[in-house]
C-alpha cells in the first residue's frame, strides 16, 4: 500500500492549490481517505474526508467552503482542491487510508492505517 501527495506549493493569500493523492496497492473505492495538515509547532489535524457511506464527504470547520475533496475512482485519486488560502493554511499536508470505508469524525490518526509522506503548502506574500 502507497499514498503519494503532489501538488503543494508557495501561494499567495486568496490563491489556490489542488492536491493529489494517488493511491496503489488498494483501491480507494473501499476505503475513505483522509486529508490532514500539521503546522511547525503544532499538532495535527483532520482537515476533510471522503466516505463510502452518506454523507460522503467532511471538512473541518475552518476550511469549509474553501476546501472541496474529491475521487477520481478511475485513477484511484483523491484530491484536495483548496481555494481562499489563507496564511494559517501552511502546514505539511497528509494523505491517508482509513481503516474503513467510513470516516472518522473524532479525526484520530487511529483510524488510518497507511500515511503518505507529505506536501508543504506555504500560503505566504
Amino acid at each position: 500500500v502507497q499514498l503519494v501527495e503532489s501538488g503543494g506549493g508557495l501561494v499567495q493569500p486568496g490563491g489556490s492549490l489542488r492536491l493529489s493523492c494517488a493511491a496503489s496497492g488498494f483501491t480507494v473505492v473501499n476505503y475513505a481517505i483522509g486529508w490532514f495538515r500539521q503546522a511547525p509547532g503544532k499538532e495535527r489535524e483532520g482537515v476533510s474526508c471522503f466516505s463510502r457511506s452518506t454523507p460522503s464527504t467532511y471538512y473541518v470547520d475552518s476550511v469549509k467552503g474553501r476546501f472541496t475533496i474529491s475521487k477520481d475512482n478511475a485513477k484511484n485519486t483523491v484530491y484536495l482542491q483548496m481555494n481562499s488560502l489563507k496564511p494559517e493554511d501552511t502546514a505539511v499536508y497528509y494523505c491517508a487510508k482509513a481503516t474503513n470505508y467510513y470516516c472518522s469524525l473524532s479525526w484520530s490518526a487511529s483510524g488510518y492505517d497507511y500515511w503518505g509522506q507529505g506536501t508543504q503548502v506555504t500560503v505566504s506574500s
